[in-house]
């Protein structure tokens, strides 16, 4: 049986075809609390990756400190990003600024992960490890949107769906969806389809009734 702090190995490919090994690592319980603590000392000693986001920081992060458990230790940023992690957009681990594109694509992603949580700006941008300022100018600039009317409309797909294809009650779908205030819910979501979400379910029920009797009738006749 595996000890409780010793490493992972594993193999992938090296630039010029051969094989590496590559060792991650469990914290141990002085690199947690260097990573609490942004202690700057540590910065060269290993870096941290967060196994839910897919992300690798500094231990000096100013991010949202992880989940111990989701955390996987490599002694450098090359190692990480060969596991297949990506560097974080505020500590910069591996020196090099990520493309806006590719942050904007790992915020779209967190925000349909995420959907149902009560998300805000300053908890996005803390997911995503960049200061709200710039992930609100960076998401508009890419999008059109902004951050909180993208996942507004993610919420409001989703409840389409859910209005349509089960019979939960509105305030039932509205907490699903990450919205707990119901009356709020009924709001937004006429605002941005023309309906109330109780007349949304009995137009698109209706209309594929209609289209269900419809296609009955044709094949009688």
């Amino acid at each position: 049986m595996r000890e409780r702090n010793e490493p992972i190995r594993f193999t992938v490919l090296s630039e010029d075809g051969g094989k590496q090994t590559i060792m991650l690592g469990i914290a141990t319980d002085e690199q947690w609390q260097a990573i609490l603590g942004n202690d700057s000392s540590y910065d060269h000693q290993f870096i941290y990756a967060v196994k839910t986001t897919g992300i690798f920081c500094r231990p000096s992060c100013k991010s949202r400190p992880p989940i111990r458990a989701n955390i996987c230790i490599f002694q450098n940023a090359e190692q990480a990003q060969k596991a297949g992690f990506r560097p974080c957009k505020r500590c910069k681990p591996s020196g090099e600024r990520m493309p806006d594109q590719e942050w904007v694509a790992q915020i779209v992603q967190c925000i349909h992960s995420r959907y149902t949580e009560s998300l805000t700006l300053q908890s996005l941008a803390e997911f995503c490890h960049g200061s709200p300022y710039h992930l609100q100018r960076t998401f508009k600039r890419i999008m059109g949107v902004s951050p909180m009317e993208y996942v507004q409309r993610t919420r409001m797909h989703h409840a389409k769906h859910l209005l349509i294809h089960s019979m939960y009650p509105v305030a039932d779908i509205a907490q699903t969806v990450g919205l707990s205030n119901t009356p709020y819910f009924i709001t937004l979501f006429k605002k941005m389809t023309g309906h109330t979400p109780a007349a949304y379910r009995m137009r698109e029920r209706n209309i594929d009734q209609d289209e269900i009797s419809g296609g009955e009738n044709n094949h009688g006749n």
